[in-house]
């Protein structure tokens, strides 16, 4: 699904670079902010189930510490990147920053497919990962958290070598542990339904009503079913939903154009978000290509799925009815297609803002997990909506004070904080 013609690291350095001439940034922080302070790559050699060793890559980048501890999650992905990597972890400083916790950016990934490891072999893996860096992470260094192919159950396997390793209990190393063992309730939808409180927002301002929406998304995630879930909470309307099918090694749009039934869609989905195609069908949905997501007549599109989904290529086969573009993924729009965005008018909902309820809420778990004291669901779930209102309020009103597009509005704020954190401390 990825368009590899485009580098997601240049990417992000060519957003920064803009940014950084809008503000006048000195010659001194901008060299600091556009490269990772350090970043790990390590070889992670497995047993697998077969008595065969296979040997995977993995890496671990922190881009910036300046504001508190790195923090960012670590994928599981076939096509996996160091440069990727670098780029997820220039992006975490700044989705931290925008939404004003104490913590950096960091990010991780491990080169394989999850569908193709047995649940031991995955665990082997996990604690490989572990060892190779254990000494280079921790409660106050850099701390880990789910991305894509993993979760809650490679979390607590993370967890557990990191204290067998250390000789401790450290719940607070590592977030997206399950409810049992430290993890915070209503982190497994944070994510989906902070994109959702975002748009809620924006929809205010546009004077659109929820209930007369209509949604398509890329992704059937995480992220998008809990926000798919959320919107249609709110009265809106998801039509399309794409997402990659593991069997036939492509991707289809699922499309229902009187609105999809989220809880038969989720029932029909595995763990890694690959709805059966058999079973949609048979629950009176149209298969379209994996593709057709982006050109659905809709109110709103959302790419919930991985980087650069978005470029010059197809931008122009969004529809003319499409009023927001709400960035659930990590980068999924690349700076090139970011012009037809504007100049089309499309209301744009940035990355890194949209999609900051992960890590607000895995700062929550921080927070809860060092204390050792819990909070109940409500009281995460509200926190999580006064952090990500307050974030979209302040983005929004610099870009209509400066006349900005809302991507370089939030960009500013970010930089702007890092930067000044970076200055305080005597860096530059």
């Amino acid at each position: 699904m990825e368009d590899k013609s485009y580098n997601p690291f240049a990417n992000a350095q060519a957003q920064f670079d803009r940014v950084a001439a809008i503000i006048g940034l000195n010659e001194a922080t901008c060299d600091l902010l556009r490269q990772p302070l350090r970043e790990h790559h390590v070889l992670i050699p497995v047993r697998m189930d077969d008595g065969t060793t296979k040997v995977f890559k993995g890496f671990r980048v922190m881009h910036n510490d300046a504001r508190g501890p790195a923090k960012g999650g670590i994928r599981f992905h076939p096509q996996e990147t160091a440069d990727t990597v670098r780029a997820l972890a220039m992006w975490m400083t700044w989705k931290c920053a925008v939404v004003d916790i104490p913590l950096g950016g960091g990010k991780g990934g491990v080169i394989c497919d999850p569908h193709n490891l047995s649940e031991t072999e995955q665990e082997r893996l996990c604690r490989g990962w572990i060892r190779q860096l254990a000494k280079e992470m921790g409660p106050c260094i850099d701390v880990p958290a789910p991305d894509v192919m993993t979760n809650g159950k490679h979390m607590l396997w993370m967890l557990d070598e990191f204290e067998t390793i250390h000789g401790g209990k450290y719940p607070g190393f590592i977030t997206g542990k399950p409810i049992e063992m430290g993890g915070s309730l209503g982190r497994t939808e944070a994510t989906g339904f902070g994109t959702i409180y975002v748009l809620r927002e924006a929809l205010k301002d546009l004077g659109i009503k929820p209930e007369n929406t209509s949604l398509s998304i890329q992704g059937f995630g995480n992220v998008a079913q809990y926000a798919a879930r959320m919107f249609t909470k709110l009265g809106g309307k998801v039509v399309a939903v794409s997402c990659w099918d593991n069997g036939e090694k492509t991707s289809y749009t699922y499309r229902k154009k009187d609105g999809l039934a989220m809880d038969t869609l989720a029932g029909i989905t595995d763990t890694f978000g690959c709805i059966n195609k058999e079973k949609a069908v048979a629950a009176g949905c149209e298969v379209l290509p994996g593709d057709a997501w982006i050109e659905q007549d809709v109110d709103i599109l959302m790419p919930a799925a991985l980087e650069n989904q978005i470029t010059p290529a197809n931008v122009n086969r969004i529809s003319r009815q499409v009023k927001i573009l709400l960035e659930g993924a990590n980068g999924p729009t690349t700076p090139d297609a970011d012009d037809t965005i504007k100049e089309r008018g499309i209301f744009l909902l940035p990355d890194f803002l949209a999609n900051a309820g992960g890590v607000t809420c895995s700062y929550f778990e921080q927070v809860q997990s060092n204390s050792n004291y819990y909070w109940e669901k409500e009281e995460v779930l509200e926190k999580l909506d006064t952090k990500m209102t307050s974030a979209y309020r302040a983005v929004r009103e610099l870009a209509q004070r400066k006349n900005l597009y809302m991507r370089d509005a939030a960009y500013v704020i970010a930089i702007n904080r890092v930067a000044q954190a970076v200055r305080m401390r005597g860096w530059v």
